[in-house]
């Protein structure tokens, strides 16, 4: 699995984060998305890594600037983490 920070400027309200994961779950292959208009980021968890372009295409697209992309490695924490070894 692999975290994917997306800086995004131009989220105002909560519809725009709703309107943003919506545009990432209809265009990509995701486990999870979930968008913070105050840290001004989406943080999409996904099985293998998503081309840069094809995100911020995708943030583009819903009427957003994507203005930074990183991503990491992801392994799930707490409880329910320690058994999937």
């Amino acid at each position: 699995m692999v975290k994917i920070i997306v800086g995004i400027e131009g989220m105002a309200c909560g519809m725009c984060e709703a309107h943003i994961n919506e545009a990432v779950r209809n265009a990509l292959q995701v486990k999870k998305v979930t968008s913070s208009r105050s840290k001004k980021q989406t943080v999409i968890l996904a099985e293998k890594d998503i081309p840069e372009q094809e995100l911020k295409s995708v943030v583009t697209k819903a009427g957003y600037d994507a203005i930074s992309v990183s991503s990491e490695p992801y392994e799930k924490k707490g409880l329910f983490g320690a058994f999937g070894r």
